[in-house]
């Protein structure tokens, strides 16, 4: 019997930003920031570029990165966070799936040439 590894597939957090409020964030890992709602204003640590981004819009965040968000319009914006997986991550998984599939082909008794 095969075991079961559970993995993580992604992490999402959702912020809520009031009109004329200004979030500081400090960014522990690659992130995707997803914007629903009003438009945001995004500054960003080491970057001489504002962006402004527009419901439906996204933004690859760095890690150790900090970030400011806020809103300008009398509607509140949603910015959804999501967790990128780390390239060793996604390394050891793939090393661990091929080390399975060998493991099985050599237990059914099947040699491949």
């Amino acid at each position: 019997m095969a075991e079961s590894i559970m993995r993580e597939i992604s992490t999402s957090v959702t912020f809520e930003i009031k009109p004329g409020e200004t979030i500081p964030m400090r960014i522990a890992r690659g992130t995707r920031l997803k914007v629903h709602g009003s438009a945001v204003w995004a500054t960003r640590s080491n970057d001489i570029e504002d962006y402004w981004l527009t419901p439906g819009d996204q933004l690859k965040l760095r890690e150790r990165e900090r970030l400011w968000l806020s809103v300008e319009g009398d509607r509140p914006a949603y910015v959804v966070f999501t967790i990128l997986p780390r390239c060793d991550e996604r390394a050891m998984r793939w090393l661990s799936t091929r080390i399975e599939r060998l493991t099985q082909r050599l237990r059914a008794g099947w040699r491949v040439v």
